[in-house]
C-alpha cells in the first residue's frame, strides 16, 4: 500500500508519539529523519513546513501538519480511531485532557528540558525554574491518576487511546531528561493506574514497531534507556 503519510522525525522526539498512533491505526507512512545536530530544524526547507523549527511534521493529502496536538485529533477524526467522534458523550472529557496534554504538561517539560531558551544561562534562576516545574509536574501526574479513574476507555483502559500514546511518551522523557539534573522526583510507583497504562502499552505491536525503529530498548515506558536508533541519531 502506498503510504500516505510523511513523517518527519528524529529519535525518541514528539514524533514518537506520532509514529505510535500511525501504527494503532495501521496507517501506512514513511519516515523522514531530521539531523537535529546537523541544523536541519533551521533549514529554510524544515521551516517551510514547520515555521517553528520543531518536530513533528507530518506531510498528508490534505496539507503538512504541526503540534503534536493537532496531528492527533486530525488523524483520530481521519481514521475514526483512538479518541470519541464529535456525536460522542465522551468527546468534550476527552478533548480537554489532550489539550492539557499538550498546552499545560508538554509545555512545562519543554521548559524542564530547555530551560535557557525561556530565562537564559543564569545557572541559579535555572535551579529555582527546576524546582518549579517539578512540583508542577508531579501535581500535574498526580491529577491525571485520579482523572484516570474516570476515564472509561479513554484514559488508562485496557484498550490505548491518543491520550495513552502521548501521556506515556511524556513520561518516558520524564525518567530520562535532563541528562544532567537529578530526576528522583519522578517515580512511577506513585501513579500505579499510569504505571499499568505503560506496561500495557509495552505489550502492543505499535510500541514493538517504535522500538525497533528508534533502538527504544526493551521497556520504552516502565524501565526507559536512551535510544540508541538503528537509522542514524538525530538527537
Amino acid at each position: 500500500m502506498t503510504p500516505s503519510y510523511r513523517l518527519h522525525y528524529a529519535p525518541d522526539n514528539a514524533s514518537l508519539v506520532i509514529r505510535l498512533a500511525l501504527e494503532e491505526m495501521q496507517q501506512p507512512y514513511e519516515t523522514v529523519l531530521i539531523d537535529r545536530r546537523g541544523g536541519a530544524l533551521d533549514s529554510p526547507a524544515y521551516r517551510s513546513l514547520n515555521p517553528q523549527g520543531l518536530i513533528p511534521v507530518l506531510e498528508t493529502p490534505a496539507g503538512t501538519l504541526f503540534e503534536t496536538g493537532a496531528i492527533l485529533l486530525w488523524l483520530a477524526d481521519r481514521h475514526a480511531a483512538l479518541l470519541p467522534m464529535a456525536d460522542s458523550p465522551d468527546r468534550g472529557w476527552t478533548l480537554k485532557w489532550l489539550f492539557f496534554l499538550s498546552n499545560t504538561l508538554h509545555a512545562d517539560l519543554r521548559m524542564l528540558f530547555y530551560p535557557q531558551k525561556y530565562i537564559g544561562d543564569d545557572l541559579a534562576q535555572q535551579d529555582t525554574l527546576h524546582r518549579h516545574l517539578t512540583d508542577r509536574l508531579t501535581t500535574h501526574l498526580t491529577t491525571l491518576e485520579r482523572a484516570a479513574s474516570d476515564g472509561g476507555i479513554w484514559l488508562a483502559a485496557e484498550e490505548p487511546s491518543i491520550l495513552d500514546l502521548y501521556l506515556a511518551c511524556l513520561m518516558r522523557w520524564m525518567a530520562l531528561y535532563p541528562m544532567s539534573r537529578d530526576r528522583s522526583w519522578f517515580d512511577l510507583a506513585d501513579y500505579p493506574r499510569l504505571s499499568a497504562m505503560l506496561h500495557r502499552l509495552e505489550q502492543r505491536p505499535a510500541t514493538a514497531a517504535a522500538q525497533t525503529a528508534e533502538g527504544l530498548g526493551p521497556a520504552p515506558f516502565t524501565a526507559p534507556v536512551y535510544a540508541n536508533p538503528p537509522e542514524g541519531s538525530a538527537t
